[in-house]
Order: C-alpha cells, then structure tokens, then sequence
C-alpha cells in the first residue's frame, strides 16, 4: 500500500475527501490531483479585507491548475473551505508549520509586524508583498509600493484612483480582471427564515462598526429610508440586518417603521440571510464584502474612503452625502457635526429604485 504526499486532497493526519467519499486509495485513486504549486496567503486583517482578497485564489486557480493554496488568517471562519485547500488560523502551530514547509509563492498582504516577520522568515521561491526590515514593515519590492504609500499618506491615498482588488493584484504581479469574492452561502446547514414568500428581500445594514463612527447614519434617517423604500416598492419586504451592537438600534427601528427584523445571529447564519436578500443597502462594513461576495445588489453610502477603493462589480451604486466630507479615515468628525446627516434619505431611494 502507498502513499501520495504530492496529492492536492492529501491530509496525512486524517483521511482525504475522496477516500471519505468513494474509498479510494492513493495507488489507484482516479481523484488524484498533483500539486503544481505550493502558494502560502498571508491575510490576517478584519473580516471584511479577508473577504475581498478572495479573488486572488480565483486568479491563481486559473493560473496554476492543481495548486494548492493554504491561507493564514485571524478569522478563518470566514473562508470558502470549498475553495482553499488549507484554512489556518493564526497561532503558533500554523507558524511554525508555515516556517518549516517550503513554498512555491509566499504573498503577505499584511502591514502587522508580525506577519511581515513571518514571511521574511519562511522559505519560498517567490515572495510578495509587505516584509519586516530594518525593524519596520516594508515593501518587499517595487510591486508593493504603490499600496504602501497610499497606505502611508493621506494625500497620496486620496489621490489613488485604484481599486484595493487592482493594489493586492499589482502586488502579486497580475491584473485584476474582474475575478470575483470568493463564499460559502451555507445553504447546506439548512437555515430557514421567517421572511414571506414571493417577495423580494431589501435588506438595510443599519450599523458601522466602533473604528469608523464616522460612518454612522441617524435612526432618524434609516426610520425615513424604510418608509420611502415601503411606499416605492410595495412588493418588496424590509429586513433590517446587523450583530449585537447593533440590536438595539435595529429594535427602535423596527418598532418605528415596522420594518422586519430577526435578530442578531452567528457568523455563518448572517452571510445566509444575506443570501436572501435582492439588494442590501449598507455603509462600508462587514456587511458591505458579505453582499458583494454573495453577488447581491449593493447600495452603498460612503464618506470617509476614496471612493475609487470600491469595486461593486457592476451590481449598484455608491451614495455620498451632500456636504463634502473633511474626515478622511477618520473616527470623528472634525466639525463636530457629521456629514452622514447630509445624506437624505430620498437620495438612497432613488439609488434603490434604480437597482430594484
């Protein structure tokens, strides 16, 4: 009896998916893929940077058929099991596995020192993106340079005219074109909804998070957007959607305009009821990749990012207020007034009356 370590289905520790599924052994197996390329993603970041450098495991899937791509991340849940071969967490046993394997490409897309310390630490043929030197984290070549600077000063960022999906493929030495979000919809765990049938779901993301309170919209103005939207699309249904910092907020809304609302639930619950939803009208959150990862229609308000940072994939529209925003990333506003209170809520309904 043999073995085939160079096999993509491999595991060595547990059995492989196709001996699970259909018995096979490695001396006759007909699944037998050879690994063309051995590529490590170093992408720790929020949720929602995780989510949008899934395009990348397209691209090198296309690229390399067979290869095999493992990914290090703070949150692994996140990640399309169907579609990346290895999913590890950060930790000191994935570490020091990535430090003692050998890669074909290494790429880290991270500016924490931690990562940078790793990939200049590992061994592989190819590297990309940010390494720890001199102390500091650094570009590790010219392809890199570019998303550093933007990343370095605000003027230069303002200025950029680049999607983060054109940065991270620059970086790599591609082009981005077009590749999409990579998710699981979790449809198999069998969740069901208490939403009507026959109706269109439009969903309203309603929080931003505690970096960015820049972003944050009035209950004032999501109670009006819920009975401007009810008025135009009599058919379609409004579900509220956020997490537990947003339950509270979500509750007022709801029993201010009647809109529906479920609740807050797990990770894997969220991106499926996402998943049902036609468009999903958000402020640049978490909420925001889910839906573009899924393909759904977006409405997005922003104000406090370079619009060009944003790729929708042709599926909708970005909002912005209608006083010019001065608090470039920042987490308050320097007016003291935000600029969020600018944005009517007629103007995001005409924007979901042109998507809908």
């Amino acid at each position: 009896m043999i073995y085939k370590a160079d096999c993509r289905h491999f595991k060595g520790h547990i059995p492989c998916k196709p001996h699970k599924q259909n018995g096979y052994h490695c001396d006759d197996c007909s699944a037998y893929e050879q690994i063309s390329k051995r590529i490590l993603i170093i992408k720790l970041g929020a949720i929602g940077d995780v989510i949008r450098t899934t395009p990348l495991v397209v691209k090198f899937r296309e690229e390399f058929p067979g290869c095999k791509i493992t990914w290090l991340t703070w949150t692994p849940d996140i990640l399309p099991s169907s579609q990346i071969d290895e999913i590890l967490k950060w930790d000191h046993n994935s570490i020091l596995y990535a430090q003692h394997s050998a890669w074909d490409i290494a790429i880290n897309l991270d500016k924490e020192k931690e990562a940078g310390a790793l990939l200049k630490t590992i061994d592989a043929k190819e590297k990309f993106g940010f390494v720890l030197k001199d102390n500091e984290i650094q570009p590790i070549n010219e392809l890199a340079v570019h998303k550093f600077m933007t990343g370095m000063f605000d003027d230069v960022s303002q200025a950029n005219t680049k999607s983060y999906l054109q940065e991270i493929f620059e970086i790599c030495g591609h082009t981005h074109q077009g590749e999409p979000y990579l998710m699981d919809t979790h449809d198999e765990k069998g969740y069901t909804w208490n939403l009507p049938k026959g109706k269109k779901i439009i969903g309203m993301n309603t929080g931003c998070g505690g970096r960015w309170t820049t972003r944050l919209w009035s209950i004032d103005k999501w109670v009006e957007l819920v009975a401007l939207v009810k008025q135009q699309h009599p058919d379609a249904e409004v579900l509220l959607l956020g997490g537990e910092a947003e339950d509270v907020r979500n509750k007022e809304i709801q029993q201010r305009s009647g809109a529906t609302y479920l609740g807050y639930f797990s990770l894997y619950e969220f991106i499926n009821l996402v998943n049902q939803c036609e468009l999903v009208i958000t402020q640049v959150t978490m909420g925001m990749h889910i839906t573009l990862a899924l393909g759904k229609k977006i409405v997005l308000m922003n104000n406090i990012f370079n619009k060009h940072e944003f790729d929708l994939f042709g599926k909708g529209e970005i909002v912005a207020p209608n006083k010019a925003c001065k608090c470039f990333y920042r987490g308050s506003c320097v007016d003291g007034v935000s600029c969020m209170e600018e944005l009517p809520a007629a103007k995001i309904a005409e924007a979901v009356g042109r998507w809908m």
